[in-house]
């Protein structure tokens, strides 16, 4: 979404309708009947020209007493501040909870946690526009989309490269946000961006080319899961094309996610998608025929400048009355379903009001601080280096630009407070150890620093918005929204180098939104760790990774490559040519799963039940209490058709003390094992042999 929007997340107060408690003026004030009967006496009872002004990203009908509810961020906590401005003109920043990044989320492989933290993001959402009239109650999140290429200047939005991975993520968090209860969501969740948008440069008028075979089994995996298991009913359609059918017009949106799978809410564009379907896909001549297109293929919410090209189209005789009635019919169950056309009385989540800030809250803060806890990997750690243990240290250099930053992305909102990995550190060692601190690249105090001190830390890692404007990031490896990264290679790794050289006992804590090929550093240092910017905890986390109050147990959620040469050209959607660790061609530095910890696991009495599920006994035969994450992948032997080398299809983080022994079970549904037949149109269960793998990938 490019910064021209922010104008368009300006949102009304909530109010309830005054006469839902008493006799209804019209049917569909009455919560008892039929949401359809609803909706329907809606849409009969509007002008045209409220239709067309529905259209928008807000269906209010004034005349009707009927306001409804704008569009926030959230991919990692409600944005009402942060880089992006997301706060309305005018208003000071709200501040909000904010998690490590989607793809640190990731990282935790902890579905019920990452389901905790979508509903205390719900929880503030809502709060805030009840007790503060700030905001929205329709969340851009999660990003349902693949990280297919570590060179994508958005991978920090997504969960990973694994479609079944990500599909189990975004229904964890679309659930946390959509709350618990039977009648009423506690916000909606809009999943972004459908489909198969992984490259940023030239995304506008891009097409992003593959089979049918992989819009089934690849790209369309999360977005369905997130549908039919995570309840959502929301999403933004993507600027790229598919085969060269923009997105924002391509007729999947009905056939596949309205027909099949039952999406009956809001389809909206991405900001500008209707003007860049005539100026950079050239697809049609003139808006009209494109917001013609748009609305009759799904879309019932724009972000562009929308009412002069959908009034020219009626006028035109390109769109009908009844076209535009078919549309917002899905905002204004949306609506419903949200509770705002009903009695407050009939709706729970009308309660979350009140003085208490519900990011101040103590429950808040220890999701937050969970997350980044379990989001920490542990990349390297020769001969047990770490943890430290800080009663033999009497100095430590904390190193580098990251040491004392909480960098924030462009979707963050504003956190409450941050804890730096310097501050982290400081709180963990008290006076008694001295911290010897270099703040950025100059080497010379960074090797001065390095040379007085037990151990050298060095933070390193991206600037989550490159340090520099709209479309700019002077670093290659640096990326963002509409920037691809040009290099994978660390640029810091010249700074890691020259402290090594003054101390042996070095760590590099790798702060990164991506994979970076740090091919020296795993080499020669000994000892690794990487997280993801953003989170308010950051620092905590970091430091109770580092001298032994949390064994790590994060996981990758993507391939890192050795360099470049090991992945296709970038705009090479078919990910059968070498991408992901599915198709991946050669040995990478990282492979997508991968993760030590401080202690050690032992794997026996596999059984599997067929169609059923796989089970397996784990024993942590260390001498630490740790977190196992339990990964089942199949391989299929004698299949009719090409299927990677091997796929994700179950996992379970679990805990365990020393020489503790837990049974894991994990879901292996026969339907799990299907393929697409392109000639038949559906989903194949063949005879087969399929191998079962089951562990823990730390090698």
């Amino acid at each position: 979404m490019r910064p021209i929007t922010l104008a368009a997340v300006v949102l009304l107060p909530m109010r309830w309708l005054a006469a839902a408690d008493g006799p209804h003026q019209y049917p569909f004030q009455n919560p008892d009947l039929p949401m359809e009967q609803r909706v329907d006496n809606i849409v009969s009872l509007m002008t045209l020209d409220e239709k067309v002004a529905c259209l928008g990203t807000r269906p209010n009908v004034p005349r009707l007493g009927i306001q409804g509810t704008g569009h926030v961020e959230g991919l990692h906590g409600l944005a009402l501040g942060g880089p992006g401005h997301w706060e309305r003109p005018g208003n000071t920043p709200v501040p909000t909870t904010q998690f490590a990044q989607a793809i640190g989320m990731g990282e935790t492989w902890d579905p019920d946690l990452i389901r905790k933290a979508g509903g205390v993001e719900g929880n503030e959402t809502r709060y805030i526009y009840q007790s503060l009239h700030r905001g929205g109650l329709v969340v851009r999140a999660p990003n349902a989309d693949l990280g297919r290429d570590p060179r994508w200047g958005r991978t920090e939005e997504c969960f990973g490269e694994d479609p079944f991975f990500n599909g189990t993520m975004v229904t964890a968090m679309v659930r946390g946000l959509q709350g618990d209860d039977p009648h009423y969501w506690l916000t909606a969740s809009l999943m972004k961006h459908f489909l198969a948008n992984s490259n940023e440069n030239g995304r506008g008028g891009s097409s992003s080319d593959f089979d049918e075979r992989l819009l089934r089994e690849y790209y369309s995996v999360p977005f369905r899961m997130g549908v039919l298991d995570g309840g959502s009913r929301a999403y933004m359609a993507a600027y790229n094309a598919w085969n060269h059918i923009p997105m924002t017009v391509n007729p999947i949106l009905r056939e596949i996610t309205m027909k099949e799978w039952g999406v009956d809410g809001i389809v909206c564009t991405d900001a500008g998608s209707l003007r860049n379907l005539v100026t950079l896909h050239r697809y049609y001549p003139k808006l009209s025929e494109g917001a013609a297109g748009a609305v009759k293929a799904g879309i019932n919410q724009f972000l562009d400048r929308f009412q002069a090209p959908v009034n020219d189209a009626l006028k035109e005789k390109l769109l009908t009355e009844a076209d535009i009635d078919d549309v917002i019919k899905g905002e204004f169950r949306v609506m419903i379903r949200l509770g705002l056309l009903d009695p407050p009385e009939r709706v729970a989540y009308s309660k979350l009001v009140g003085e208490a800030d519900a990011w101040k809250t103590a429950g808040h803060k220890e999701v937050a601080r969970q997350v980044a806890l379990e989001s920490v990997v542990l990349l390297k750690n020769a001969g047990g280096f770490l943890p430290l243990d800080k009663s033999k240290l009497k100095s430590i250099a904390a190193i580098g630009p990251r040491a004392d930053q909480v960098l924030l992305d462009w979707y963050s909102g504003t956190p409450p407070y941050t804890i730096t990995p310097l501050e982290g550190i400081r709180a963990k060692l008290g006076s008694g150890v001295t911290i010897n601190y270099a703040a950025n690249n100059d080497n010379d105090a960074a090797v001065k620093a390095a040379k007085e001190s037990d151990v050298a830390l060095v933070f390193v890692g991206n600037h989550t918005t490159c340090d520099a404007g709209w479309e700019k990031c002077p670093t290659p490896s640096d990326g963002k929204e509409a920037v691809d990264r040009r290099a994978i290679n660390l640029e810091m790794e010249e700074l890691v180098k020259q402290v090594y050289a003054a101390n042996p006992k070095t760590v590099m804590v790798l702060v990164a939104s991506f994979p970076f090929a740090i091919n020296w550093s795993q080499e020669n240092l000994p000892a690794i760790l990487h997280m993801t910017h953003n989170s308010q905890e950051m620092g905590s986390a970091i430091a109770d990774v580092l001298f032994g109050d949390y064994n790590p147990g994060g996981r990758l959620v993507q391939t890192w490559p050795k360099s470049l040469d090991q992945v296709p050209e970038m705009m090479d959607y078919d990910v059968r040519h070498g991408r992901t660790y599915m198709y991946f061609k050669g040995d990478p530095l990282y492979a997508f799963g991968y993760g030590l910890s401080y202690t050690t696991f032992k794997y026996s009495k596999l059984r599997v039940s067929a169609g059923r599920s796989v089970s397996v006994d784990v024993r942590n035969t260390g001498k630490r209490l740790g977190d196992e994450v339990v990964e089942l992948y199949v391989k299929h032997l004698k299949s009719a058709v090409d299927r990677p080398a091997k796929e994700l299809r179950g996992f379970r983080r679990v805990t365990l003390a020393p020489n503790e022994t837990k049974t894991v079970e994990i879901p292996l549904p026969a339907d799990s094992l299907r393929y697409w037949d392109v000639s038949a149109k559906r989903w194949v269960l063949e005879r087969d042999e399929v191998k079962v793998m089951v562990g823990g990938l730390t090698k």
